[in-house]
């Protein structure tokens, strides 16, 4: 009996240094898509400016998408953080709280999503092995205790049009780009 608790010990403080390790990866990912957003509401304004309406709105997809996955890197790294306050729990995944199952459904779904996080791939099957096969293939799908804006943020439609017409009536707002809205019909 002692020897299958110190194997989930195990497996726990393996997940808890892949979840730390994900963390202090987390600033680096960040970077480059801070910097690629930047850039993009720039080309959107300087598009704006000079009356490029339909390419502004085609440069606007990569605003989006770079803001979008900015916002579910803030998601993942309270997951990670939270899971790492309360690795204990991992050892009994039944009585663990709605709130840890939602952070460890949620490192699930965002697994095959980050690349730039192959820590969390590793972390996944060590949770699937300890939450079991249903809620890992509930976990995977983004459906059952996975957050919707999470699943929205890292898999929604970055073409849609009214929301590509939003984003760029914003930034020209921002940049107090005085333009016809109605081009953007």
């Amino acid at each position: 009996m002692g020897f299958f608790n110190r194997k989930t010990s195990k497996q726990t403080s393996r997940v808890k240094k892949l979840l730390k390790l994900a963390l202090s990866r987390l600033t680096i990912a960040r970077r480059p898509r801070l910097a690629r957003k930047s850039i993009s509401l720039n080309d959107v304004g300087q598009l704006l400016i000079l009356g490029h309406f339909d390419r502004a709105i085609r440069r606007v997809e990569q605003v989006i998408e770079e803001d979008n996955m900015l916002l579910a890197l803030d998601i993942i790294e309270l997951y990670c953080k939270r899971l790492i306050e309360h690795v204990a729990k991992f050892d009994k995944p039944k009585d663990s709280s709605e709130d840890i199952r939602k952070a460890v459904a949620g490192i699930m779904f965002a697994a095959r999503w980050c690349g730039d996080l192959p820590e969390l791939l590793v972390a996944r099957d060590l949770l699937a092995d300890k939450f079991g096969s249903v809620f890992t293939t509930n976990a995977k799908k983004g459906t059952g205790n996975v957050d919707p804006m999470l699943v929205w943020k890292l898999s929604g439609d970055k073409t849609n049009m009214e929301l590509k017409k939003k984003v760029t009536k914003d930034i020209a707002i921002e940049n107090n780009i005085l333009m016809d809205f109605l081009e953007l019909q």
